[in-house]
């Protein structure tokens, strides 16, 4: 069976026994929706999402471009691999770096 989590984003078809799974499981996602770029996926169950965004640098009136890093938990079911761009939603904290799960994953060629 899989659970509606509340954001317009397609359920995936395979089926998952993972606990903290949003669609099959029973961990609830609140918070910000972000998306980045897959570039490490060595951990178990977690991948390593970079994002890129630009910053308003008032003074000069120009824009900044910054990345960060995100960890996140990587369900069975999504399975997302390095290069995927990835759509993932805050949860509450799975450990002590992770507190964003993957929803939605689309391969890149």
């Amino acid at each position: 069976m899989v659970k509606d989590i509340g954001l317009d984003v397609p359920a995936p078809t395979e089926e998952c026994d993972d606990v903290n799974c949003p669609f099959h499981g029973s961990l609830p996602v609140r918070g910000q929706v972000l998306v980045g770029t897959v570039v490490s996926d060595k951990m178990d169950k977690t991948v390593v999402i970079q994002r890129k965004h630009e910053i308003l640098i008032k003074k000069y009136q120009r824009y900044e471009k910054r990345q960060s890093k995100v960890h996140a938990h990587n369900p069975p079911c999504v399975d997302a691999k390095v290069g995927d761009v990835v759509t993932v939603a805050e949860c509450r904290p799975l450990s002590k770096t992770k507190s964003y799960v993957v929803i939605k994953a689309e391969a890149q060629e």
